[in-house]
């Protein structure tokens, strides 16, 4: 018997493969690109954890049990391995945030200043209040994100286009779909019920996303789960989230 990484009922309109791919990069990538522009300029991020909420869902509505296992929703045989995950995604977060403040300091053409917005750190507060804070952004940015853009992207989407063209171009193809995507994150900016773009510091944020999502995959590789990229993505959340609160 030969098994399918489709549900029988999608195998009626789909084939696993880069077709498939492109579908679901559009049905979920355009909708979130256009979302987290929205939640920029209104500070209303709710919409964002339900975009991640859905991504997180569509490997367990389209594919079949073989077809999770096979995009890697597995066990890994080595917690190791998750820890070196977690470090190094950790040590790629510290790396883009002294790139950012060597070039562009404490403005808004620092990535991680702009995205620090977000998360409305008053400019009076005590340091336990502050960590607090710290701790729900940390708690929440290790958790949906990394499971949700995993599942997705270094998951259902890579599957898809590996099937097609092999694991190195596919995890090419998702690491430029992953990058481009981050923009309404950075580089298409709202500062001051204005909005800007910033041509040369967006290209390094692009390409800092480009990298670190090779690498999730690379962790995927090395823990032959999903879960090496989660941990991996999860430790970058981490590092990222600290350098904006206790790094000037």
């Amino acid at each position: 018997m030969i098994e399918n990484e489709l549900k029988p009922f999608w195998n009626k309109f789909f084939r696993f493969d880069w077709k498939f791919g492109l579908f679901l990069l559009a049905l979920v990538c355009i909708p979130r690109f256009l979302l987290v522009l929205k939640a920029n300029q209104t500070g209303n991020y709710a919409p964002i954890g339900a975009v991640m909420f859905v991504s997180a869902l569509i490997p367990f509505v389209f594919l079949s049990s073989y077809g999770r296992r096979a995009i890697g929703i597995r066990r890994t045989k080595s917690s190791g391995k998750l820890l070196l995950s977690l470090v190094l995604g950790m040590a790629f977060s510290l790396l883009l945030y002294l790139i950012g403040h060597e070039l562009y300091g404490n403005s808004f053409l620092n990535w991680y200043e702009y995205i620090g917005k977000s998360y409305n750190i008053p400019q009076v507060i005590s340091a336990n209040d502050k960590f607090v804070l710290f701790a729900i952004m940390a708690g929440t940015g290790m958790v949906f994100s990394p499971v949700g853009e995993e599942l997705f992207f270094r998951g259902i989407v890579q599957g898809s286009f590996a099937k097609s063209i092999g694991e190195k171009k596919a995890s090419v193809a998702d690491s430029l779909a992953f990058s481009i995507t981050h923009i309404a994150h950075f580089g298409i900016v709202f500062v001051s019920g204005i909005w800007s773009f910033y041509p040369i510091p967006t290209l390094i944020w692009v390409t800092g996303m480009f990298l670190v999502s090779l690498l999730f995959f690379k962790m995927k590789k090395l823990s032959a789960s999903l879960l090496g990229a989660v941990f991996c993505h999860a430790g970058f959340n981490l590092g990222m989230i600290t350098c904006i609160f206790y790094l000037p």
